[in-house]
């Protein structure tokens, strides 16, 4: 058995045994398809993975930066009590547009607030609203951006908030000094201003499964 086969059905046995079959996100995810979205979707156990995070530190505000239909969106969303907020930003209308159907048939149409633009202008705009700091922070959208998207992060942060950077091995080629590729350059530039940012712990694990080859940053912001 070669490693990508072996990855797809030890996913799918985690997924059989750990995720319960959901009729809303199994729709969320058919809508996407149809709506020729890339597919490039968190996978069912990283979706729930990223919901037991929001639990285990009792979020109640979450800011998701790149939504994509909203398959993310959902599974964080639902960590959140009666009173959450989650704000999610994503640069493409069509995708905000089939992400605002998807929240809406999750039930979470007054939890999940979805901008549509450019992220960093809307960082911008969240700040200059004066809005209130996150309990945790999924970063999740063009890599080249990486550094400036964690420095966002970090101003809307407090002491305990997990910020998580997705896609951050890039099935190796973050070793790679010399890429030519932007976002694996962006996420060379993440790594670089996490090892000299004191105000953040963070760490990074490989992952690998039906997505492929790839991984997770996870950090928490310093008291």
């Amino acid at each position: 058995m070669n490693a990508n086969t072996a990855w797809n059905l030890v996913d799918e046995y985690i997924t059989e045994r750990l995720i319960p079959q959901d009729p809303i996100l199994e729709q969320v995810l058919e809508a996407n398809r149809e709506a020729d979205l890339p597919p490039i979707d968190v996978a069912p156990n990283q979706g729930k993975l990223l919901q037991l995070i929001a639990r285990m530190t009792n979020a109640k505000r979450i800011l998701e930066i790149g939504t994509l239909g909203g398959y993310s969106t959902i599974w964080m969303g639902r960590a959140l009590p009666a009173e959450g907020r989650l704000i999610t930003l994503e640069l493409e209308p069509k995708h905000a547009e089939v992400a605002q159907a998807n929240v809406d048939l999750a039930g979470l149409t007054h939890r999940v607030e979805i901008r549509s633009g450019n992220a960093l202008e809307q960082l911008a705009k969240l700040e200059q609203e004066g809005t209130e700091s996150f309990d945790l922070i999924f970063i999740d959208a063009d890599k080249p951006s990486n550094p400036a998207y964690l420095q966002w992060a970090l101003r809307f942060s407090h002491p305990g908030t997990v910020i998580i950077g997705d896609n951050v091995v890039r099935e190796g080629e973050v070793v790679s000094r010399h890429s030519t590729d932007p976002r694996v350059q962006g996420v060379r530039a993440f790594y670089d201003l996490l090892a000299k940012e004191p105000r953040i712990s963070a760490t990074a694990i490989q992952t690998v499964g039906g997505k492929g080859y790839d991984g997770f940053m996870i950090g928490i912001v310093n008291g």
